[in-house]
């Protein structure tokens, strides 16, 4: 069949729809993943989005056309797909979303059992080399969809995690971003005694206040003005499908997924020392240093969820962090889950019983970009160029560029979801970041 092969991404399908991903792409999807994984049943959830329903129907269509069972879990989050999988044993499972991209857009994030991830060089090709082939699997015995509600479940096992006695009554603010999160934390707070002070937690695919992006600082405008009219003792921002979060001080600062990491590693080692804690590259060296410290073992990887999972159970990690907020457990199947991390840092921040800001600056001596994307015509090309300018530091390849230099260090990688290239500097002053961050854009944007 004819279909734009660029939705296929390097850990999941996404695209506009109805132009890019339709309701026979969606059919096609889901008759190809029972086509190369052969189960016996699939659960599938979905997010608010305007168009999720309607895929829903055509995707669990071309299941049950193969002879495969469908459980429905209605609207639920990212993470709760991935419970459902490995607590229900499930045979794969597959997400309708496309996490906090725009409204136009949707997809599927896919897993196979105990869920372990599809990506473009795993599972992913076969879905897409099936549709390119015109091959459809047919049954003579239909599946049949059955509905579960797994929100209770859900709520326990991340709960879980924590001692749930000592957590103090602090003031929160939690935007919701008129995601998943709205539908998935209520369970979880009702079991505790803070104070929830809730923003868009009203399900709405069109995003009518801001892009549920939490990552980008212009989307956490009213969180930063409500936590200063409430007075509120911090914040916390959930991406669409909720599988991603990032924490707000009292003053309105973000805090970064790698201090965030940093965080939960700090907890985790000091209940479960010597453990192993997986960090990807763009993260700060304040969390290597913070879990060697601890007497744990710090293992660098590459971006992604689809590459940080498989390493995790190799490792027998007990926790894995990224920059851009995905936050993995061990005791969560290796997957992801912005929830349990929140619950981790509400427990940490009740035991030392010090204020967000405080607890960040004891661990944190570094200064930072942020990650600043540029579009380019030729990201390999721009790659060899900053690497000819900086060949006197030391430099791998693990992912992209990395050049460090003791003083300051940077990582320069094309995107694995977008045309960009993506740049993150950090340093041991404000002056030495500036002057070198300038340094490589004009390179870059040269």
């Amino acid at each position: 069949m004819e279909f734009d092969k660029s939705i296929f991404k390097a850990y999941d399908i996404r695209g506009t729809y109805p132009n890019q991903l339709d309701d026979k792409i969606a059919y096609r999807i889901g008759n190809g993943l029972a086509r190369y994984l052969k189960p016996t049943s699939i659960a599938v959830g979905r997010d608010m989005r305007i168009s999720s329903d309607e895929l829903f129907e055509h995707l669990s269509h071309g299941i049950i056309d193969a002879g495969v069972d469908v459980v429905d879990l209605g609207r639920i989050s990212t993470d709760g797909l991935y419970f459902a999988v490995g607590k229900f044993e499930y045979d794969g499972g597959i997400m309708i979303t496309a996490s906090h991209n725009p409204k136009e857009y949707n997809g599927f994030k896919i897993c196979r059992q105990q869920a372990l991830p599809l990506s473009g060089q795993e599972g992913l090709d076969k879905i897409k080399l099936a549709m390119e082939e015109d091959a459809l699997e047919k049954s003579s015995q239909r599946g049949n969809i059955n509905r579960r509600d797994i929100s209770a479940d859900y709520a326990k096992h991340c709960l879980s995690f924590i001692d749930i006695s000592i957590i103090k009554p602090f003031k929160i603010v939690i935007d919701a971003g008129n995601g998943m999160a709205g539908l998935t934390l209520p369970p979880v707070f009702e079991k505790l005694p803070i104070k929830v002070i809730p923003l868009y937690f009203e399900l709405d695919g069109s995003f009518p206040n801001h892009p549920a992006s939490p990552i980008e600082l212009e989307n956490l405008a009213d969180l930063r003005k409500k936590i200063a009219d409430e007075k509120a003792d911090f914040g916390v921002a959930f991406d669409g499908d909720a599988d991603r979060m990032f924490l707000v001080d009292r003053f309105g600062n973000q805090i970064g997924g790698d201090m965030v990491t940093a965080l939960v590693a700090g907890n985790l080692l000091d209940k479960n020392p010597g453990e192993t804690i997986l960090y990807n590259l763009i993260c700060s060296k304040a969390v290597p240093e913070l879990v060697i410290k601890k007497g744990g073992k710090a293992i660098r990887t590459r971006v992604g969820h689809a590459l940080i999972k498989p390493l995790m159970k190799k490792h027998n990690a007990i926790f894995g962090g990224e920059h851009s907020g995905h936050f993995y457990f061990r005791d969560n199947w290796f997957a992801d889950s912005g929830l349990i991390a929140f619950l981790v840092c509400l427990e940490l921040l009740s035991r030392h019983n010090r204020p967000l800001d405080e607890m960040v600056k004891a661990i944190n001596p570094y200064f930072r970009s942020g990650e600043i994307n540029s579009r380019v015509k030729s990201a390999r090309d721009k790659i060899e160029e900053v690497a000819a300018h900086f060949s006197d530091g030391e430099q791998d390849r693990l992912d992209g560029l990395t050049v460090d230099y003791g003083s300051f260090w940077f990582n320069l990688r094309p995107s694995n979801t977008e045309p960009l290239l993506r740049l993150n500097v950090e340093a041991k002053s404000k002056e030495v970041l500036s002057k070198k961050t300038d340094e490589i854009m004009e390179i870059i944007r040269s």
